[in-house]
């Protein structure tokens, strides 16, 4: 329905919008619908919870409300559920292996534990954050090759929809070929038919397990390094200036920010300099 939604278009001559909804088969009301925002004071706590959990990850809905209480926010801990299953966020803790009726077919065995990563396009590990801007709040998903540390494809949106992630994997590899393993936590855009769909058979899917704090390390640091060195030091007021600048920073990151887990080099350089490590293991 979103990309729907794009193709719809005011003053298209001779073609209402009424029209143009029936050619592609949207409803009417899908199109002109917007999303209720928050309250400022939920926008606000949520931006004060994000910064929270990038520190402490195994904070709970009760550590996190008590967080807002010292930061003078006095939000009952139904909403404070409430506002981390928007964000999409959840406490990392050892917990019982307890999955969701209807979504068990779709999850997959974490397939990374002792395996040595050595070569690009081995292992992407894709993932979904919430964006704070100064008024309100978007998502941004990413794929980051774990090899290299090269962001590969990512996409900025305002829903936790798996369409998203797919149309960033589908990009991912249209520019840089299939991956063997493609690795996600359990969240709803990954165990869905939709992701399954995408994947096909043509990769192999890890999922991490549930409560693993390590698991899908290589993103959630990138997602910490964005957050500290550019979203929360530059607050926007709209999409498009958000958009702008994440696509400057992903660029710096990948061409001019050094890692000492890459031997100090670039991404970019990194993974172009062992591409050659792709096509030596296909012959094989």
């Amino acid at each position: 329905m979103r990309k729907k939604r794009t193709l719809v278009q005011k003053g298209r001559k001779g073609l209402s919008i009424r029209k143009q909804c029936k050619l592609l088969g949207a409803s009417i009301n899908a199109i002109y619908y917007k999303p209720k925002g928050e309250r400022p004071e939920n926008e606000e706590a949520m931006k004060k919870m994000d910064r929270f959990y990038m520190e402490h990850p195994t904070a709970g809905a009760r550590t996190m409300r008590q967080h807002l209480l010292d930061e003078g926010l006095h939000l009952n801990l139904k909403r404070v559920r409430r506002l981390m299953r928007k964000m999409g966020i959840d406490a990392i803790y050892p917990i019982r292996s307890l999955t969701k009726a209807g979504k068990a077919s779709y999850i997959k065995p974490y397939l990374l534990r002792n395996l040595k990563v050595t070569r690009p396009n081995q292992v992407w590990s894709i993932d979904i954050t919430y964006v704070p801007m100064a008024h309100g709040h978007m998502y941004l998903v990413a794929i980051i090759d774990v090899f290299s540390r090269r962001i590969l494809s990512w996409m900025l949106g305002n829903t936790l929809d798996a369409s998203e992630s797919v149309e960033v994997l589908q990009q991912a590899i249209a520019r840089f070929g299939t991956p063997e393993i493609i690795n996600s936590d359990q969240g709803s855009q990954y165990t869905s038919g939709l992701w399954a769909e995408a994947c096909g058979n043509t990769m192999e899917v890890s999922m991490d397990g549930r409560g693993r704090a390590k698991d899908n390390i290589w993103i959630e640091r990138f997602w910490r390094t964005i957050k500290r060195e550019y979203i929360y030091l530059n607050p926007c007021d709209n999409a498009i200036e958000l958009r702008k600048g994440i696509e400057k920073f992903m660029q710096y990151y990948n061409t001019e920010r050094h890692h000492q887990g890459i031997d100090n080099e670039t991404p970019e350089r990194k993974y172009e300099n062992n591409k050659l490590l792709i096509r030596t293991h296909k012959a094989a």
